[in-house]
């Protein structure tokens, strides 16, 4: 980890508003509808071709609307909550709504956007006083419950600030019901996107270039209902032949018969062979077509209206309509369309979009390049903060195609992109793949760098001893095999750590810190070698050795922090935790109250337990320090929280076990005793609360109200803070004070 990094794998046009296209019909009823509409949410769903993206791009450059707008074009390579927030957030961010906090948030490995980034951006637009609207078209597209959970919390705590606009063909997977009884949402649906008859007439007028005959007119409307998309139709037909509309052809026969025999050669042929393409230019057209002036060609199909929509103010990108499209493809060659994506994926690879080249190698089924060039690309997306996109683009690899290092790479990708739950598949695929003549760089056996996967990423926490019997079998084969064995020593003092074995882990460890410059890790793994050690010197009271450490580390983590901020939080909490331990040992319990604050919310952050557990056993002890007891059981009772919901290393737990001897087991009962609440409590936040009086763990809460963990302690978060508690049995305490359950 640096603290400068390459832009993330970004399509600019996708967070671009749709220009209103020249002679579009002016339908103000539903920009007005849409301006007055005071709701948190609103959505707009209707069926292909009912002109839910023309009516929104009409609103946002509308100037009687004072808001900024944000706007996300969205596809199904959006399917991913990374990625997605990633989309969303840049685009918050080019209308001054957020600063690059939230988005450094999201690069936090290990941790999904509603863990960190997600609040950041509540909090951060509760400091905004300028309106700001943000719209999700093609919201349909996502199938992902994680990014649905995590725009509930978004809507569920949605500040003033900003209006949600949600636009697909489908209603999208939120508490709708609940929002319309509460009168929290604004709807656009079918009946009100349709075309009235004097509008229907202006569309025909319009795209004929002449007023259709007033009966021709009135037919076309009753038979179309309305639909912008039979109008227009039919409006291409009038303009070629007037005596030939007819209005009992289906919306494909239309497209078939009467769109495609009307274009000239040059552009059935760019729309034909160009199908497969979800966006156009004329530079990719013209590297994947084979062909030259692409440009000009894309301009005067959009120019004439002729089913191709300009993407950016520009004129860059279009894309055809997505319902000629699929008629498009219709009339393609499957080989034909194979070597399309493919020289695509070249030009996307060309100007360094490998993300969207994998993809289209996907695409084409050429499964075998599309491995090789994920497995060539890994530092490419890795140092973008990119880990879920190359994780997504993984899964959809036949195993057979996926070798050992790749897998193992796609393993490590699936514990920093916060999908830990496919960490074991791809280190059983790796495993298994290795024969002879397998190969993984950096180290002599690939066998050991599997078996140091499994032990850092693969093993439960509370598992720590058998991590520590995988990583010694590592340091043995690539010793038999004359390795160096650097990585392998030092994962090896890092588990040692973690299983609580300090005197051996800090001889490891010192050894490792001093070749740190000559292994050439990365500044993240040198900071999370650098914590491991400082807390077995720490443990092992080696204060001396201890100072030298952190004087030698703390520039890097400062440099970390400035460069990713909260991001930096799994790779700098532990060092952090350390520092602040160290000036609580040193009398200067003040400052390191602060430091220890600082550093619990790193841990926090992090989404260790080991880690949080330490900090709040530490904190405890400051707030001692200081004569807070309360605030110390408080402490404690959050710390035994996690021990009972979480796996949690022995040590931890006989850290805190010792804690609460010292300070004593019972909970602080810091509720609010004023009878009610500053604040009330959204549905979410109390049907999590009823289930916090049984002996369900979080991820048993989570799967009952099919949410995830992650998501449950999200909610958890915002609740204790509404009811001033700091730990699970303070929070029913409280509640059953105030009569809530």
């Amino acid at each position: 980890m640096t603290a400068e990094r390459p832009a993330r794998p970004l399509l600019a046009v996708k967070c671009a508003i749709p220009p209103v296209r020249a002679g579009a019909v002016p339908r103000p009823r539903l920009v007005d509808a849409l301006r007055a509409g005071s709701t948190r949410l609103t959505a707009v769903v209707a069926p292909a071709g009912w002109g839910k993206t023309s009516v929104l791009s009409a609103w946002a450059a509308d100037p009687g609307e004072h808001a900024r707008v944000a706007w996300v074009s969205l596809d199904e390579d959006d399917d991913e909550p990374t990625r997605f927030w990633t989309y969303v957030l840049t685009a918050l961010s080019g209308v001054g709504a957020i600063d690059a906090t939230c988005l450094d948030a999201l690069a936090a490995p290990g941790l999904e956007p509603v863990d960190l980034a997600v609040p950041l951006l509540v909090n951060a637009l509760a400091a905004v006083t300028a309106p700001h609207v943000l719209i999700l078209d093609d919201y349909h597209t996502l199938a992902d419950r994680r990014i649905h959970e995590s725009v509930e919390f978004l809507v569920t705590y949605l500040p003033p600030s900003l209006r949600l606009v949600l636009a697909g063909r489908a209603d999208p997977p939120l508490p709708l019901a609940r929002l319309r009884a509460r009168a929290e949402l604004t709807e656009l649906r079918a009946a009100d996107l349709r075309f009235t008859a004097d509008e229907a007439t202006a569309l025909l007028a319009a795209v004929a270039g002449a007023e259709p005959d007033a009966a021709a007119g009135a037919a076309l409307w009753e038979r179309t209902e309305g639909w912008a998309a039979g109008l227009q139709l039919a409006g291409l037909t009038l303009r070629e032949r007037p005596a030939a509309v007819r209005t009992d052809l289906h919306l494909l026969d239309y497209f078939t018969a009467e769109v495609l025999p009307g274009l000239v050669a040059v552009q059935r042929e760019l729309l034909v062979r160009a199908a497969p393409l979800e966006r156009l230019s004329g530079a990719l057209c013209d590297a994947a077509l084979q062909v030259t002036d692409s440009a000009e060609v894309l301009a005067a199909l959009d120019r004439a209206d002729l089913f191709v929509v300009a993407l950016d103010a520009d004129r860059t990108w279009y894309r055809c309509h997505r319902l000629l499209r699929e008629v498009l493809l219709r009339e393609r060659s499957p080989e034909d369309e194979r070597a399309v994506l493919c020289r695509a994926a070249a030009w996307f690879a060309e100007h360094d979009q490998l993300d969207a080249s994998v993809a289209h190698l996907l695409r084409a089924n050429a499964f075998r390049d599309a491995a090789a060039l994920l497995a060539a690309s890994e530092p490419w997306f890795f140092e973008r903060g990119a880990a879920a996109g190359f994780l997504m683009l993984g899964e959809q690899l036949p195993a057979e195609v996926v070798e050992p290092q790749l897998a193992l790479s796609l393993a490590y990708a699936a514990t920093t992109g916060g999908r830990p739950d496919r960490v074991p598949h791809w280190l059983d695929l790796a495993t298994t793949g290795i024969g002879p003549h397998t190969v993984v760089d950096g180290w002599h056996d690939p066998r050991a760098a599997a078996l140091v996967m499994r032990a850092v990423i693969g093993v439960s926490e509370s598992a720590s001893a058998h991590a520590v019997d995988l990583t010694r079998q590592a340091v043995a084969l690539e010793a038999a095999g004359g390795g160096e064995h650097l990585t392998a020593r030092m994962a090896l003092g890092n588990v040692l750590t973690r299983d609580g074995q300090f005197a051996e882990a800090a001889e490891i460890l010192a050894g490792s810190w001093r070749v740190r410059e000559r292994a050439g890790w990365s500044s993240s793994v040198i900071l999370l070698m650098a914590g491991s050690f400082a807390l077995s010197l720490l443990e092992l009271g080696r204060t001396a050795q201890l100072d030298d450490l952190l004087r030698e580390a703390g520039p890097l983590a400062d440099d970390v922090e400035r460069g990713w901020r909260d991001a930096a939080a799994p790779v700098v909490a532990l060092l952090r935790l350390v520092q602040a331990r160290r000036r609580y040992l040193d009398g200067a319990v003040a400052e390191a109250r602060t430091l220890h604050v600082r550093a619990t919310t790193l841990a926090e952050a992090a989404a260790r337990p080991r880690l949080l557990v330490l900090a709040l056993v530490f904190l405890a002890d400051v707030e001692l320090g200081v004569g807070d007891r309360a605030a110390a059981r408080s402490a404690l009772g959050r710390a035994r929280e996690i021990v009972a919901d979480e796996p949690v290393a022995a040590f931890a737990t006989r850290s805190l076990e010792d804690a609460e001897q010292r300070i004593g087991r019972a909970a602080a009962r810091s509720a609010n005793r004023a009878g009610a609440l500053v604040e009330e409590l959204t549905d979410r936040e109390l049907s999590v609360l009823r289930a916090l009086r049984g002996t369900a763990t979080q991820r048993e809460i989570g799967a009952a109200l099919f949410l995830s963990v992650n998501t449950v302690k999200a909610y958890n978060k915002s609740l204790y803070r509404k009811l001033g508690v700091a730990s699970r049995q303070d929070a029913v305490v409280a509640a059953r004070r105030l009569g809530l359950i």
